[in-house]
C-alpha cells in the first residue's frame, strides 16, 4: 500500500500502484484520500475498492462510453484519483499533462499512443476551463474530447455558454472525497447514488460510493454518517424533476447586519460582470455587521460599481461591504479557491 496511505507521492508511482490495487483478487486494504483543507485542517478519508469501482462504474454509465483520460489534475485528490482509475479500468494509462509541454501537447500525444477513434476524457476544475476558453489552440484540443468534467467548484452558467458556443462538451459534477468523487452529474444523482435534503437544507448523499470514515478520527466519522447517508456540508434543494440544485455551503451563508447572505450567489452575480475575470466572496467577522460580505475580484471594478451591480439583480443587503482586487485567486493544488488565504488577505 505504499504511495496509498495516504494517497502520496510522484505521479507515475501513485498510478502504477492504484494499477496493482485495482487488479488485487478479493477486497485490498482501503486506500487513504486527504482533502484539500480549502476551509481548515484536512481530513483524511478512507475510500474501499468497491466505493471506487461503484463510481467509475456510474460514471462510465452515464458518459455512455470509456476510454483513455488526460490527467490534469493531482493525483493525490480524489478527482484526480478517479481519472487515474476511470483510465486504468477502461484499459488505459492515463495520460499525464506533467509529462508534456502544454495541454495541446498532452493531447497530440494522446493521438499518437492510442487508435485515432478512442475515446478519450478529461476533467477540470472552473479557473482551468475559463482560461483555456481564451487559447484557440486549446480550445480546439479540447474538441476532441468525448467529455469535460467540471467540477471543483461552482460552475457559473456563462462559462458553460462560452464552452457550448465552443463546441466543448462539458458535464458539471458535484460530490467530494466522501463520496468517491463527483456523484452527481449536471443535477442528476448517477445510477445507485441518493439524494434527499435534511435539516436546514443540508444535502444529504447515500449509495455505495460512499467513503468507510475519517481515519483516526470516529467522532468526526459519527458527526457526518447518519443512518448510511452522508451529510454533506452543502445547503440545496430538488426541484420537481429531482434535480439538484447547490446552493453553497452552510456555512457560506454569513448572517450580516441581522440578514442571511448567501455568498455563492454574490459571487456568481460579480462573475457575470463584463469586467470581472474571476470572483469569489466570504464572510469576514465584523464588530459592527457581525459579519462583513467581502469581495475578491480579478477585473477592473470599484466597491461602489460592485455593489451596484449586485444589487440589481439581489437585495441590496447582500451587496459586499469591502473589495480586494487581485491579480489572481489564490487555488489550491487541487484548483479549488484557497479560502483561508482569501480570509487572511480581507
Amino acid at each position: 500500500m505504499e504511495f496509498l496511505r495516504p494517497v502520496r507521492g510522484a505521479t507515475r508511482d501513485v498510478v502504477a500502484a492504484l494499477d496493482g490495487w485495482l487488479a488485487v483478487p478479493g477486497e485490498p486494504e482501503p486506500l487513504v484520500v486527504e482533502t484539500s483543507g480549502s476551509t481548515g485542517r484536512p481530513k483524511r478519508v478512507v475510500l474501499s475498492r468497491r466505493a471506487v469501482l461503484a463510481s467509475v462504474t456510474a460514471t462510465e454509465r452515464r458518459l455512455g462510453a470509456s476510454g483513455r483520460w488526460l490527467l490534469t489534475l493531482p493525483v493525490s485528490y480524489v478527482a484526480g484519483l478517479q481519472v487515474a482509475c476511470r483510465s486504468l479500468v477502461a484499459g488505459r494509462q492515463p495520460a499525464l499533462l506533467e509529462e508534456h509541454g502544454s495541454f495541446v501537447a498532452a493531447t497530440d500525444a494522446m493521438t499518437s499512443t492510442g487508435s485515432t477513434d478512442e475515446e478519450r476524457f478529461v476533467s477540470l476544475v472552473p479557473t482551468q476551463l475559463h482560461r483555456m476558453l481564451d487559447v484557440p489552440e486549446e480550445v480546439a484540443a479540447l474538441r476532441t474530447f468525448h467529455t469535460v468534467l467540471l467540477g471543483g467548484g461552482p460552475v457559473d452558467a456563462a462559462l458553460r455558454e462560452r464552452a457550448a458556443g465552443a463546441g466543448v462538451r462539458v458535464v458539471a459534477t458535484y460530490g467530494s472525497s466522501e463520496t468517491a468523487g463527483g456523484c452527481v452529474y449536471d443535477g442528476y444523482a448517477l445510477d445507485g447514488v441518493a439524494l434527499a435534503i435534511g435539516r436546514g437544507g443540508r444535502i444529504r448523499i447515500g449509495g455505495p460510493t460512499l467513503f468507510d470514515g475519517y481515519e483516526g478520527d470516529p467522532e468526526l466519522t459519527k458527526s457526518v454518517l447518519e443512518d448510511g447517508w452522508f451529510l454533506t456540508s452543502d445547503a440545496g434543494r430538488l426541484d420537481e424533476d429531482g434535480r439538484l440544485h447547490v446552493l453553497g455551503r452552510v456555512d457560506d451563508v454569513v448572517v450580516s447586519g441581522g440578514v442571511n447572505v448567501p455568498t455563492p450567489a454574490v459571487a456568481a452575480r460579480l462573475r457575470a460582470h463584463p469586467a470581472v475575470a474571476a470572483a469569489e466572496v466570504l464572510g469576514v467577522p465584523d464588530e459592527e455587521w457581525g459579519n462583513r460580505v467581502v469581495a475578491f475580484v480579478v477585473g477592473d471594478l470599484s466597491l461602489p460599481e460592485a455593489r451596484a451591480w449586485v444589487g440589481e439583480a439581489h437585495p441590496r443587503s447582500w451587496a459586499p461591504r469591502a473589495l480586494v482586487l487581485l491579480d489572481e485567486i489564490p487555488l489550491l493544488a487541487n484548483g479549488k479557491p484557497d479560502r483561508v488565504r482569501l480570509r487572511g488577505m480581507a
